[in-house]
């Protein structure tokens, strides 16, 4: 079983528009409302594909209330801890070409709420295979909550998927994430250059790969570093995606630019990546696998879908290529 886990979920919004202007009144051609939180949409693709899975996090007051509800009208396993604070909304506006997001803070979580998560959490990873722990993290919880839950998976046999940013990024790194997968943005920040767009900056000196890189000597994940082996999956939007792993380095590519809402896309890959992971796909064929879910999340209307038609069609044509010699990262 691969269990997600949303710390800060939302009930997610979706406008669709024809054009978004800014400084004028809107006519919504159509509203979209589903469970929401980059946790909960892995957890929405797998569900889709017939994987087995079981979401779990943290929900609050009427909002939470409201996407339980759907959760449970969706057929989607589920097993979140309840808290006091109200679970926050999100709202998209999608114009069809692109789409913009607002997204609210979210509540305030105590210290014995989140002493009731972990050792709810705990008890989950009995039957789990694979963790994904996704999005950012409500307030009042410690910067390295992440860290905590990814040493207990280790303790409990379970492989890790880390996708959140800033300090939680940082700090999760420390624990050995099995897997860990920023955008083009976050890791360049984690590492400190402005190379986000360039493959060479991504991979050079100062890169993942350099001698002070996430990946390098005395790096994170290095061998003096502080933490264990790992492998990373960098998304580059509609150039899809870059990995170095201890097997070999690649880039997959769609076949075509996708025009539609992206918002989901980071969260359908880290569906793809959880499944692969669990399964012990190959990684050429698990990163085509990851790009077409990718892309078909893009065509979707909506965060947490994925056009199926899409994906079938996509999946053959993506282009995978090794970019470095093989490597060990340990």
């Amino acid at each position: 079983m691969i269990l997600t886990v949303t710390l800060n979920p939302a009930l997610d919004l979706t406008y669709a528009v024809d054009e978004l202007r800014p400084h004028t009144t809107h006519r919504v051609r159509a509203v979209h409302e589903r469970p929401g939180g980059k946790g909960l949409n892995v957890a929405s693709v797998l569900h889709a594909q017939g994987e087995p899975v079981l979401a779990t996090g943290l929900l609050g007051g009427a909002t939470g209330a409201g996407v339980q509800a759907l959760l449970d009208a969706a057929g989607l396993p589920s097993a979140f801890a309840p808290i006091a604070g109200e679970t926050r909304r999100t709202v998209t506006v999608a114009d069809g070409a692109d789409a913009t997001g607002l997204w609210e803070p979210g509540p305030v979580v105590g210290g014995a709420e989140w002493a009731a998560f972990v050792e709810r959490y705990s008890a989950l990873l009995e039957e789990s295979d694979v963790v994904a722990l996704s999005g950012s993290l409500p307030r009042g919880l410690p910067p390295d909550a992440y860290a905590v839950l990814i040493r207990a998976a280790r303790d409990r046999g379970a492989r890790t998927v880390l996708d959140t940013s800033g300090e939680p990024l940082r700090l999760g790194l420390a624990a050995g994430p099995d897997l860990v997968k920023p955008n083009a943005e976050e890791l360049a920040a984690l590492l400190g250059t402005d190379a986000a767009g360039d493959l060479s900056g991504l991979l050079g000196a100062s890169g993942l790969l350099g001698a002070s890189g996430l990946l390098g000597a005395s790096g994170l994940l290095g061998a003096s570093g502080v933490g264990g082996c790992g492998a990373v999956v960098v998304s580059l939007g509609a150039r899809g995606l870059l990995a170095v792993t201890e097997a070999g380095s690649w880039s997959a590519a769609p076949p075509a630019p996708v025009s539609g809402n992206p918002t989901g896309a980071g969260d359908a890959c880290v569906a793809a990546l959880a499944r692969g992971l669990r399964d012990e796909t190959p990684w050429p064929e698990l990163l085509a696998d990851a790009v077409a879910l990718s892309a078909a999340a893009v065509a979707a209307p909506v965060a947490g879908a994925v056009d199926q038609d899409f994906y079938r069609d996509a999946r053959p044509l993506v282009t995978v290529t090794p970019v470095l010699e093989e490597h060990d990262p340990c």
